[in-house]
C-alpha cells in the first residue's frame, strides 16, 4: 500500500492535492501527517522526503516527491487520474501544470487556512488578474467538457490540482462569475474535500507564521476551528 506523507490539513495545500485525488478515486493509502512547527520544517520533513518538503509518496523502495510527479506516478497504474479523451487530457494537464507553476500573487494574499474567512482589505491588481485567469480557465473547462468537473463528468488530477484554491474562494470571499462559483461549491461538496476539511477543523496545532500569514492582507471574520 501507498503511504502518503502531508502536513497539517488545515494549511497544507500541496499535501491536499495527491490526498484528495487518491481519497475521491478510491486509491488506498496509508496517511502519515508531521505537523509544522516554528521555523524551517527541512530537516524534519528530510526524514522521508529528499527535497525535504510534503507531499512525498512512499510506494516499497520507491519515494515519489512534489505533487505533480506523485500525481503522474499514480497514473501509470491508474487511467483515472487523468481523463480518457485525448484532447481533455491534454487540457487538464496544461490547466494542472499552470497551476502547478503559477498564480503567485493568490497563493501569497490568499493561503489556504480551512478554518477562517477573511475579509480582504483590498484587491490588488495582481490578485485580480489571478482571479480571473482562474475564473476563466475553470470556465472554459467547464463549458468545453461539459462538467460537472473540469475536464468532463469525472474528478481528475486537475480538480485536485486547483481544490485548495476552492478554499480559498471561500475562505477569502473572492468574487466569480456563476459558472466558476457554482463548481468551487461543487468541489467543496465532494466527499473528499469534505473528509479533509472536517478532519482540519480539528487539528489541535496553531502555526504562529501560517496564522500570521492568513492575516497579512486581510481582517479575521469568523474561525470554525475547535479550540487548540
Amino acid at each position: 500500500m501507498f503511504t502518503l506523507h502531508i502536513a497539517n490539513k488545515n494549511y497544507s495545500s500541496w499535501s491536499l492535492r495527491p490526498w484528495v485525488l487518491m481519497r475521491q478515486l478510491g486509491i488506498p493509502f496509508e496517511e502519515k501527517l508531521w505537523s509544522f512547527g516554528e521555523g524551517s520544517n527541512w530537516q524534519q520533513f528530510r526524514e522521508f522526503a529528499p527535497n525535504g518538503l510534503v507531499p512525498c509518496l512512499i510506494d516499497g523502495k520507491t519515494t515519489v516527491w512534489d505533487s505533480l510527479a506523485i500525481i503522474e506516478y499514480l497514473a501509470e497504474d491508474h487511467p483515472a487520474v487523468w481523463p480518457q479523451s485525448r484532447s481533455a487530457r491534454a487540457w487538464a494537464r496544461s490547466a494542472a501544470a499552470e497551476m502547478h507553476s503559477g498564480f503567485a500573487t493568490l497563493r501569497n494574499l490568499c493561503p489556504m487556512n480551512v478554518g477562517l474567512r477573511v475579509s480582504l482589505n483590498q484587491t490588488p491588481e495582481a490578485l485580480q488578474h489571478d482571479i480571473d485567469r482562474i475564473d476563466e480557465l475553470w470556465s472554459e473547462g467547464l463549458n468545453r467538457f461539459g462538467g460537472p468537473f473540469l475536464a468532463g463528468d469525472s474528478f481528475t488530477a486537475v480538480d485536485a490540482f486547483y481544490a485548495p484554491v476552492a478554499f480559498r474562494v471561500r475562505g477569502f470571499d473572492l468574487q466569480l462569475s456563476d459558472t466558476a462559483a457554482a463548481y468551487a461549491k461543487r468541489l467543496l461538496a465532494t466527499d473528499a474535500m469534505q473528509a479533509w476539511e472536517e478532519a482540519a477543523l480539528k487539528e489541535p496545532w496553531r502555526e504562529v507564521g501560517h496564522e500570521q500569514e492568513a492575516l497579512e492582507y486581510g481582517t479575521l471574520v469568523a474561525d470554525y476551528r475547535q479550540n487548540p
